[in-house]
This record gives C-alpha cells, structure tokens and sequence, in this order.
C-alpha cells in the first residue's frame, strides 16, 4: 500500500542521511512514538486506533506516560497477532470483510501478503502526507522531500509542548505549511528555522491552530527547490469517510515556467504576490481531474473573461491591479510555450494604437474597427475584423505576417494570442 511505500522509502533515505540502520519497529517506538503519541496532544489522530480508544473518563491530555505506553504496547500487540485492518495498518482497508466500509482505502480482492514492516512503515508514511487547502494530501515518493518534511516533525512538536492554546492531531497541515516555508528561497534561515514563519491562526475562542497551505505555494516552491522534472503524488484524504483521488504526475517544469517568465519581463518586484494569485481559477480537486498537475492548473481566477469573452482590460496606477494583469500575461505566455509571441503581439498592439490614433476631424471609425478587431475571440471573427483595418493600414506587411501567425496557429492557442494583444493595446494606451 502507498503510506507503507512512502515509509519505506523515507526510512531508507533516512538511515543513509543520519548513518544509521533503523528497521520500521525500531525507528517507530524509538523516533515516531515520541514526537507523536508520547505527550499530553497527539501530532496525529488515527481512526479508531489504540492510541485513541479511550477507556471511560480517559482523555489525551490526561493520559500518563505509563498509560500512553500502553496504547503503544497494545499496538505493537495487534501487529503481532496479525491484525491488518485501517485502525492498525493506516491507509488499508478498514476491518469488514469486503472492505466497503468508508474508512476503507486501497482495497483489493489479491492476497496480498502485509508484514510488520509494512504495518508500521504505513504509520511513518501517512504521517508524511502534505496538507493542501480543500481537506487534500499529497504522498510525494522523492527523498528530499520526505526528509524536509521530517526535519519539521520536532518543530510541530515544540510548538505544541509550548502552546497550550494550540490543537495538535494537524500533522499534515503542518507539513504543507512547513515545505512552503521550507522551500521558500527569500524567508528559511537553516540556523533559525522558524524565522519569518507564521503557521498558526487564532480560532474566535482563542485557541490556535495551524493554517492550511495553499497548493500553488507549496507546488510553486517544491517546484524551485527540487530539480526534478516530474514528479508523481498520491492525492487522498484520510477520515471519518476516505477519499481518493489517485495518482497525479506534476509536471514541475511547467510549475516552474511562469514564475521564470515573470522575472524575466517583469524583474523580481511584485513576484512573490504573483504566486498567491496562481492556481486560483478553481480548486485543488478540480485542478486533478485534468488527470495531471502542470501549467494549466495554475490559470489565475478572473482571467478567463478575458480569453472567452473578448474583454479588453483596463490599466490604472494600481499596483495590486497591475500584478494581476502581469500575472495574467505570464500565464498565457506559459500556456502559448512561444517566447516570441510575447514582441509579436506587443508590435501588433503598437499598430493598431497608431492606426486607432490616426482618425481625423473627431471620427472613431478607425478606433471603432480596432475595438471589433479586438473583441475576437477565434481564427475566424479576428481574420474577418482584420480585413476592415488592412487597407488602411501603414505598415501592410507587419499586420499580414501578425494574420499568417494567428492562421497557422493550432485553434486552441488562437484566443490566449489574442488575449495577450489585447493586454499589450491596453498596456500602451494607459501610457
């Protein structure tokens, strides 16, 4: 099962890190049990296991050591003696006998054989699932990554030793918002890593409780530190009822595109509020059901007026607004995959600016022409509107060779094109 393939793998890049020889029992009831059970609040809640089967008036935070330890041994008991349902082994089938239960993950009617190992490897490994906004996590099989994730397990710790305001059993959460921070190129200091860090929100009855990480963030910062290409993740939720979504490749290489193009035609100024608007069209399990994570699941909210309706955006001194048109702009230049579009449609906006411009004796027939032009949305209406303009024209032969581009064009990429023209008409005129 995938929770006990990503602890196998952790443990394994752990051991060769720390120099170690770990095996899954011993890393459990030596490292794991400690930080996550041995205290007055859990790190993680697990669904009907010992660790939360409370005997009448026991509560977590009153629990003593001795008691805690004998959640631990009843655990360790359980494995021994063969059990292998959801309570015991996290992330496989809950303990009815075809697995429909809504607890139930994973199932299947093969044989599989389940060791101990894996029974607490899947504990290990579901305790290194990120976090995302919508109630989603994501199991990522890379190293690094695992083990970034497990350098800030004694961080959660000490915070929840230190706050008595603040609600444990929120692992996940905290890993999503630790790799953000982690990742995050401007704000981690190794020597003081919880420098310029603020996971924690307050509730309206004063408690706290870690906030939930954006998924473009943590993609978008993964995607800057991590030098692979691709990665494949494991998207689930675990809970009262399971839900998966399954395995999703992300293609990093696209994640990583926009923000380089951002700082490569807008400098570094306004990049970071950049990465908040990403990915905000729609939602994370939304984004997945394209069946892969790249650079069109990171489409900015609001753009798509501009794209489907033909709608010309107008500039002001906002700087808010500004970042946003930017943002808009690298998106599509990211989507199109064509640096070089970017001068074509700044050129072509350039003439027709001239040529709206070029009306006499208060006329706005010339403009008008423009607007129409403009206001296409496909090949055909801007191949037809251009007509009207190419007689009157000065430089004939630029605006033919922008209309030959707008022709060959694949028609899927034909409104991100005119959208970009729009952008830049509308860059220059507010000039």
């Amino acid at each position: 099962m995938i929770t006990s393939v990503i602890g196998r793998i952790f443990l394994n890049a752990y051991n060769a890190r720390e120099h170690t020889c770990y095996d899954a029992k011993r890393f459990f009831i030596e490292k794991y049990y400690p930080l996550f059970f041995d205290a007055e609040k859990y790190m993680q809640w697990v669904q009907n296991s010992p660790f939360v089967q409370m005997k009448k008036g026991q509560k977590v935070e009153t629990l003593s050591s001795e008691e805690r330890h004998g959640k631990l041994r009843e655990l360790i008991c359980k494995i021994q003696d063969g059990a292998r349902d959801a309570s015991v082994a996290i992330g496989y089938s809950a303990s009815d006998d075809k697995g429909y239960a809504t607890t139930s993950g994973q199932v299947t009617n093969l044989n599989l054989e389940v060791s101990q190992d894996d029974v607490y490897l899947s504990w290990i490994g579901s305790s290194l699932g990120i976090g995302v906004q919508g109630g989603f996590c994501i199991l990522f099989s890379n190293p690094q990554i695992l083990l970034s994730i497990y350098d800030g397990w004694s961080l959660y710790r000490k915070a929840l030793n230190n706050n008595q305001k603040l609600k444990g059993n929120q692992i996940t959460s905290w890993n999503g918002k630790w790799l953000a921070h982690r990742y995050d190129g401007y704000t981690y200091d190794s020597e003081y890593p919880m420098a310029d860090f603020e996971p924690f929100v307050k509730g309206a009855d004063a408690s706290m409780s870690v906030s939930v990480q954006s998924w473009t963030k943590i993609l978008i910062n993964i995607a800057l530190s991590v030098p692979e290409q691709n990665l494949m993740g494991y998207v689930y939720s675990y809970g009262q009822t399971n839900t998966t979504i399954g395995f999703i490749p992300f293609i990093l290489s696209q994640i990583r595109c926009p923000i380089d193009l951002y700082i490569k035609f807008f400098g570094m100024n306004g990049r970071r509020d950049a990465e908040d608007l990403y990915g905000t069209a729609f939602g994370f399990d939304k984004a997945c059901q394209a069946g892969v994570i790249g650079i069109k699941a990171l489409e900015p909210k609001g753009l798509r007026d501009y794209i489907e309706k033909g709608k010309l955006p107008k500039y002001n001194d906002n700087e808010e607004q500004t970042i946003k048109y930017h943002t808009y702009q690298i998106w599509i230049m990211a989507m199109l995959n064509n640096q070089d579009l970017w001068m074509s449609a700044e050129e072509f906006a350039r003439l027709l600016q001239v040529y709206s411009q070029s009306s006499t004796n208060a006329k706005t027939d010339k403009s008008n022409k423009v607007k129409a032009l403009l206001s296409s949305s496909n090949k055909r209406d801007f191949i037809k509107n251009l007509t009207d303009i190419v007689p009157d024209i000065s430089e004939r032969t630029k605006v033919m060779e922008t209309a030959k581009k707008v022709n060959d064009m694949p028609t899927d990429n034909v409104p991100y094109f005119l959208t970009l023209i729009r952008f830049h008409y509308a860059a220059n005129t507010n000039k």
